[in-house]
């Protein structure tokens, strides 16, 4: 019996030969760096199987049960002359051609492998590969275009000009580590744009060099998606989970994915009791049921007689690494997302280890947390262009005010996630109340009963000072004693 693992030529893409390995790129474009938070300091790869390689005109299967299948537009080089430790400056000799790539994956599998991507993006027919081969002689690696259409609609359309690193940069890191074989194939990333894809799209990823003699270009590559009939067995490994988590980064935005914005906003009845209930009643009540980390310490307005009243949006910063700032401080990065996208009524509570010698807003994102019609924002940090931010009409509560951008202590890290402010754990969509005493956390499950109650403690409280006023003594009236109370409720009809 024949035992080899050979395959028809088609399964090779345009390529002569199988290759020896598949190496891809997890993040490159900065374009998909700034859409995704993060810009990474270096390259890091992970490994394709051969098997996954397909030829232009086949079909892929969205394996049966998953919701998440994803495409990305890349631009493949393949190996000519072996590569072992070479520097940047002569990488690019050891490249013979540049073709299209669609690196497809299946977000639903990820978390199985832990980043390793082996089950999300190793599937039969995840690599499609050409329809041509670009010599790459002819061409400057520095003014290649990637684009990819999905049912004739652009979808991504971007040059090597974005790259984060080279693709020059790329080779050669790769071959400190191994040596790069002839015919190897290495898929240097994709631009922003890629999203989920269906059974019945068709998608197309063409390369070119517009610039170059002759506009080489490696044709559309073409596949389309397929429902995939045989489900994963339980008994063997772990089925595909999906999350709205998961949805976003597939579908590449929240709206994209067709989820709601964020936390739903309060209920105006009980916003309305919100703003009348003073923060020092409402802490008495969640005191009464045992809740006592409550308070979100060492915060004041940044302008006299503000109050501030809504559901929390979360954003964490980190103490500053300056390779993690590299790799997370600019670009689109937590901090810009969450200003960008607070929904009406939230409140952007950010957490700064207390530390106030570097700003965590200025006065761009505090217009832009207004525009978006935000309650306002809560830090234990400091505030840049205080006097601006406080001028604005946005209500801020912070710890103090500085001249420094977060750069010099802070990295903005990640958001929508329980974070810690001012001493106290806060979860999204948790209510924030702030108000000359401070600012306090109500869990969003017990809001209308506490605020209840702190509005009826409020009425009880207004009777009783007027009785102080009258000439009563405290003792037996505040609090209420058998008597006063009877009176109370006599005159107020609660009998």
């Amino acid at each position: 019996m024949d035992q080899s693992t050979d395959v028809t030529p088609d399964a090779f893409g345009a390529l002569p030969r199988r290759p020896g390995k598949i190496i891809a790129v997890h993040l490159s474009y900065a374009s998909r760096a700034d859409q995704r938070g993060r810009r990474p300091a270096n390259p890091s790869y992970f490994f394709k199987p051969t098997s996954s390689l397909a030829n232009s005109g086949a079909t892929v299967e969205r394996p049966a049960g998953t919701e998440l299948l994803a495409f990305e537009g890349e631009i493949a080089l393949v190996i000519g002359d072996a590569a072992r430790r070479v520097a940047v400056s002569e990488a690019w000799a050891h490249v013979a051609w540049v073709t299209a790539s669609n690196d497809l994956g299946v977000y639903d599998l990820r978390a199985a492998d832990k980043g390793s991507n082996v089950r999300s993006k190793g599937g039969d027919g995840f690599t499609p590969l050409g329809p041509e081969l670009i010599d790459a002689r002819t061409v400057d690696p520095t003014t290649l275009r990637i684009r990819t259409w999905v049912n004739g609609e652009i979808a991504q359309d971007d040059t090597t000009a974005d790259l984060i690193f080279p693709l020059a940069r790329i080779v050669a890191d790769l071959s400190q580590h191994f040596t790069l074989e002839p015919g190897d194939v290495i898929l240097t990333g994709t631009p922003a744009g890629s999203s989920v894809i269906r059974p019945g799209d068709v998608v197309e990823v063409e390369v070119d060099a517009p610039s170059a003699d002759g506009s080489p270009t490696s044709g559309r590559l073409v596949t389309t998606v397929t429902e995939g009939t045989h489900p994963f067995d339980a008994e063997i490994g772990d089925l595909p989970a999906v999350d709205d988590a998961q949805r976003i980064d597939a579908w590449g935005s929240r709206e994209a994915a067709g989820l709601p914005g964020g936390q739903p906003a309060l209920d105006p009845d009980l916003r309305d009791k919100l703003e009348r209930a003073p923060t020092a009643g409402l802490s008495a009540q969640l005191r009464r049921r045992g809740l006592n980390a409550v308070v979100i310490d060492g915060v004041r307005a940044l302008r006299s007689g503000a109050r501030i009243v809504g559901m929390a949006k979360t954003l964490r910063f980190v103490p500053l690494r300056e390779d993690l700032f590299a790799s997370h401080g600019g670009g689109y990065n937590a901090q810009k997302r969450v200003f960008d996208t607070v929904e009406p009524g939230e409140v952007i509570v950010i957490e700064a280890r207390g530390e106030t010698e570097s700003g965590t807003l200025g006065d761009i994102l505090a217009l832009r947390a207004l525009a978006r019609g935000a309650a306002g924002v809560v830090t234990d940090g400091g505030v840049r262009d205080a006097e601006i931010v406080a001028a604005c009409g946005l209500p801020v509560f912070a710890a103090g005010a500085h001249p420094a951008v977060l750069g010099r202590r802070h990295v903005p890290w990640e958001s929508d996630v329980a974070v810690a402010c001012g001493g106290a754990t806060v979860l999204p969509g948790d209510v924030i109340v702030g108000d000359g005493d401070g600012v306090i956390v109500i869990p969003a499950a017990i809001a209308r009963e506490v605020v209840d109650d702190a509005l009826a403690q409020e009425d009880e409280d207004a009777w009783i000072a007027a009785r102080v006023e009258e000439g009563h003594p405290v003792d037996g009236l505040f609090p209420l004693g058998t008597e006063w109370r009877a009176r109370y409720e006599a005159e107020r009809g609660t009998t």
